[in-house]
Parts: C-alpha cells; sequence; structure tokens
C-alpha cells in the first residue's frame, strides 16, 4: 500500500505569461499529510486501473489518468487499485501525487517525473520547495512544521480555465494577504480573483469557512480547496469541528512536511 499525500500553495504570485503558452509563477508549496490517496499494486498480464472511494467519481481510468502514465513510463504491467481521498480540481495535487507515489515504489527517476507534469517532480520529495518558471524550477526553503485545515466545496475548478480567466481579466494581482502563524511572510494567490471569476460559488464557500473557523483562509493553486494556519494543533482540530458544523463537509486538521 501506497500512500500519495495531497499539497498546498501557501502563496502564489504569477508574474506573467511565457511565449509557450505556460505562466511564470512563484509558488511557496508544501507538502500535508491528509488529505491522502491510497494505491495498492501488483503484478498483472496487463495494465488496469480501478478507482474508489470518497472522491473516484469523474476521475479516469484510461491513459489519461497520470498514475496510467507513471506506469507506462516505468514499463510495468500492473492492477492498479487507487482509493481517492484527494479531491480532484482541488488545487491539490491529488493526480500528480498519486504518479510520483508510483514513481517512488519503482526507484522512477526525476527525469521521467518530469516528463509527466509540472507538479509531478515536487511529489517526488515533497519538502517545501518554491516552484518557479511554470512549476518545474524547484528551489528548497526551509518552512517549519504548520498546522493548518485544509477544506474543499463540492466543486472544482479547471485550471487551464482559471489561468485562461487570469488572463482574460488582465493578469490581475490579489490584493487580499493572510497570515499563517509560524510562517515567516505573509501569503497571497494572484489566481484566486480569476478562480472567483471561473466559479462563484467559491466567495460563498470562501465566507462559510471564514465565518466558521474565525480566520482568513487562501485558496490553494487554482482551486477549489483552501487552507488557512493555526499555533497550535487543538486549534485546527477545533477549527476543522467548526466547520463541519457549518456545513463544509470535506475538512482536514493536518500538518504540513516540513523542511
Amino acid at each position: 500500500m501506497i500512500r500519495a499525500h495531497a499539497k498546498i500553495s501557501l502563496s502564489l504570485r504569477v508574474l506573467g505569461t511565457r511565449a509557450d503558452g505556460f505562466h511564470d509563477i512563484d509558488a511557496l508549496t508544501v507538502g500535508v499529510r491528509e488529505p491522502f490517496d491510497t494505491i495498492r499494486v501488483e503484478a498483472s498480464d496487463a495494465l488496469t486501473l480501478a478507482v474508489t472511494g470518497a472522491f473516484a467519481e469523474g476521475v479516469p481510468v484510461d491513459d489519461t489518468n497520470l498514475v496510467m502514465q507513471a506506469a507506462r513510463a516505468l514499463q510495468r504491467t500492473l492492477r492498479i487499485e487507487l482509493d481517492k481521498g484527494v479531491p480532484s480540481q482541488a488545487g491539490l495535487g491529488g493526480g500528480s501525487a498519486d504518479a510520483a507515489a508510483l514513481l517512488r515504489a519503482f526507484d522512477g527517476s526525476y527525469e521521467l517525473a518530469s516528463q509527466l507534469g509540472s507538479d509531478v517532480p515536487f511529489f517526488m520529495q515533497a519538502t517545501p520547495v518554491r516552484m518557479r518558471g511554470r512549476g518545474e524550477i524547484l528551489e528548497p526553503v526551509v518552512v517549519p512544521t504548520l498546522h493548518v485545515i485544509v477544506a474543499a466545496p463540492p466543486f472544482g475548478c479547471s485550471t487551464p480555465a482559471v489561468y485562461r480567466a487570469w488572463d482574460e481579466l488582465g493578469g490581475p494581482q490579489s490584493e487580499r494577504v493572510i497570515h499563517y502563524p509560524g510562517l515567516a511572510e505573509d501569503v497571497v494567490n494572484d489566481l484566486e480573483p480569476a478562480a472567483e471569476h471561473v466559479e462563484p460559488r467559491l466567495r460563498a464557500f470562501r465566507a462559510r469557512l471564514e465565518g466558521a473557523i474565525r480566520c482568513s483562509a487562501m485558496l490553494s493553486g487554482s482551486g477549489s480547496a483552501y487552507s488557512a494556519g493555526f499555533a497550535v494543533a487543538a486549534d485546527a482540530y477545533a477549527a476543522a469541528d467548526a466547520a463541519r458544523t457549518a456545513a463544509v463537509t470535506s475538512v482536514w486538521a493536518t500538518t504540513t512536511v516540513a523542511g
């Protein structure tokens, strides 16, 4: 059994559009202990994927799934059982985490990881980094263990749609800045205005979440999940309970992976 842990972008600046159509970013990114996917594999005569779990709906089982692409890159015929505990289109990197977990299990390389997608190399270690370029440049940074909650609404955000909206809106820089206890710098997400344009329900979800936890939350990546930081673990667990009482059903109290 392999666990594939999610990530959150604590802060994300979009620096501009590249000639190749991608965007240059500066994203402070960390792994989190929860939520996570669980992967079981066994040798087989054919490569197959079965998906179960709380967030299985809509997850492809063909070669568009990154974990299948990872198996093909490894030249392995496997029966893969994937239990989805990480919501899709939430800005938590679930698909990339799955691919990296499979690569790690079979001694796959960073080169293979980089061929699969910009987020996959991060998950080969999942220690704090600044993701630069289009996300493929990883600069290790020191970030202490943070107590956080991660909360996801019952809908996702398409990353390509959010970046298109950022372009169409003129490349806005977000003015909403929040503080994480224990983190030296305040955090901001330039994609938040574009994500709220693509999915207006985000505003109401964030308002309900922040009202319940009594502090500010920040969108992770292109969304749709949010995170918020707390001084001690007990505060994070209490906030998660309060969020659930306020009908935020997908919420986790967890810690970041330090580096």
